[in-house]
């Protein structure tokens, strides 16, 4: 691992997880906002990243003011902007079977991507709270005639205040057992996802740091592609499951709080 004083100093751009990192449910985690203030003291950036695709930029912006932090359209990013980003660079114009909720639709539609319920090109799997078997049933199908298969993430499960939910790895989990076809993912811990936040921060990616309670979403998206990843053990990932893991974070914090009083002594 990394000195872990000198990887906060030397980072310019902290890419923050959110559920589990900076929030957990409808908490704010201990230090969220210290550490956010203590970034800003020091003219460093911040930006928000999620893997869940359920909701919109706009509806997390809006969970964050109620929090206590106010952020604007530029200092947050979802895998569903990734994802639509994707589509609009890779197959413009292709007709989309999207599986995922009210939200995630709109936010499609807002990046001008074709919706479709039959005969499409491509089925987009993210992480749809509204699933019903009829939506399972018709997303298997398309695939199974062809239809290329993408995902937003594969994050397994959400945490939540009463612990672990189904998340998007899991429903694609079940779509691929009975096609047989595996999806491509996006979203973290995949090069479109850094891609994109170089696209809009212009930040050598060697001077960013990616932030998170998953080893195989943010810690791995940083440590696979140049950056740098930094667990937090506010979420999803315990202490002895960096031991069991292939990929190996920079640096280890217990939450948000500890980078905060870390930073606050960096002059």
């Amino acid at each position: 691992m990394k000195n872990k004083q000198e990887l906060l100093e030397k980072t310019r751009l902290f890419v923050l997880d959110m559920d589990g990192t900076f929030y957990l449910g409808g908490r704010i985690l201990s230090g969220s906002l210290d550490f956010l203030e203590q970034v800003e003291r020091q003219g460093k950036q911040y930006l928000f990243f999620t893997n869940n695709s359920s909701d919109s930029a706009d509806n997390y912006i809006q969970k964050l003011a109620k929090m206590g932090c106010s952020i604007t359209r530029d200092q947050i990013m979802t895998s569903g902007d990734v994802t639509a980003a994707y589509l609009l660079k890779h197959h413009p114009g292709e007709k989309v079977y999207l599986l995922g909720t009210p939200a995630l639709e709109k936010n499609f539609q807002e990046y001008g991507i074709p919706l479709v319920k039959d005969e499409a090109d491509i089925v987009v799997v993210g992480f749809d709270k509204t699933l019903d078997y009829d939506k399972l049933t018709r997303a298997c199908t398309l695939i199974r005639n062809g239809a290329l298969f993408l995902s937003t993430h594969l994050d397994i499960n959400c945490p939540t205040e009463n612990g672990f939910i189904p998340d998007c790895g899991a429903i694609c989990a079940a779509i691929e057992l009975s096609t047989g076809v595996s999806p491509h993912y996006l979203g973290k811990p995949f090069k479109e996802t850094v891609d994109m936040i170089l696209e809009r921060t212009k930040v050598p990616k060697e001077y960013i740091s990616f932030v998170g309670d998953r080893i195989y979403t943010d810690v791995k998206t940083g440590v696979n592609n140049g950056a740098n990843g930094i667990l937090v053990l506010s979420g999803e990932t315990q202490l002895a499951d960096i031991e069991k893991s292939d990929v190996k974070p920079d640096a280890v914090f217990g939450g948000l709080y500890e980078m905060a009083e870390m930073l606050r002594d960096y002059k």
